[in-house]
């Protein structure tokens, strides 16, 4: 598996991805993490019997991991589309399957929309279309903090002791995957797409294969009943939550792959 780092400048700020790809000759996979994450949520994908032959690819999001940025105020999910723009220039990437993650899928819808002729499918897993789904990133609203390292101390604490499947394992490695500083510009972008677009919309509008998969304690979640009458394929991710690639890999890798498949076969 090849890593690397692309040296980028994305409206004047500079930024230096690091990446993992997996080359293949099957057309590619390109899955983007959620917030708090790394491109190693993805990495067992290249273990995987059903993924063999898949071309793959995955990144440290700027402030994430291994890959720094020089201005974190200029995150948003508009400046991730930026780079993710960029980045697939630099690697080549003509056209692709595309996945994400929570902030991940709200950066890949927004990229499904920006280059429609790019993206062969859809595989959006628990990504913001509405405004219910900013339990995460309104915090920084609802929860004020005097400094950036604060802020991401009383998250952890908070999101720690929720009653959902993998959110104490998610908060015990915070700390290493995300710069303090990247957290608050995210956290308000994404708060405000959420709040002041139609999300369900330009979900509704793309003309590739979809699915939106969810973890089985979000059942609750408004507008699941609603996603089939705009074509979209809803998955349920058994024991899982908001965090299916760590609550229950095998199964999310498995939907995954069998939505990727159908969908080439057609």
């Amino acid at each position: 598996m090849e890593s690397g780092t692309l040296n980028l400048d994305i409206q004047g700020t500079a930024i230096d991805l690091a990446y993992r790809r997996r080359p293949g000759p099957l057309p590619t996979l390109l899955c983007l993490h959620g917030f708090g994450s790394t491109k190693e949520d993805y990495v067992d994908l290249t273990m995987r019997e059903e993924f063999r032959g898949r071309d793959l690819v995955f990144w440290d999001t700027p402030g994430f991991g291994l890959s720094s940025i020089s201005n974190p105020e200029a995150l948003s999910i508009p400046f991730l589309v930026a780079v993710a723009q960029s980045a697939c220039s630099a690697l080549g990437l003509e056209r692709f399957h595309l996945s994400g993650h929570s902030m991940g899928g709200l950066t890949a819808l927004m990229l499904a929309e920006a280059e429609p002729d790019k993206v062969l499918s859809f595989f959006d897993i628990e990504g913001n279309v509405a405004p219910e789904d900013c339990f995460l990133s309104r915090q920084i609203i609802d929860y004020p903090a005097e400094t950036a390292d604060d802020f991401l101390a009383g998250f952890k604490e908070r999101v720690g002791q929720r009653s959902e499947f993998s959110s104490a394992l998610y908060v015990t490695a915070l700390d290493c995957k995300v710069q303090p500083t990247s957290v608050a510009p995210i956290f308000r972008s994404m708060v405000d797409l959420s709040d002041n677009t139609n999300l369900m919309e330009i979900m509704a509008k793309l003309r590739c294969p979809r699915a939106f998969v969810y973890g089985a304690q979000n059942r609750h979640l408004s507008y699941l009943e609603r996603l089939p009458d705009i074509g979209v394929e809803v998955i349920e991710i058994a024991e899982s939550g908001h965090f299916p690639m760590y609550s229950n890999p095998p199964a999310l890798w498995r939907a995954m792959a069998g939505f990727i498949s159908r969908h080439e076969a057609q």
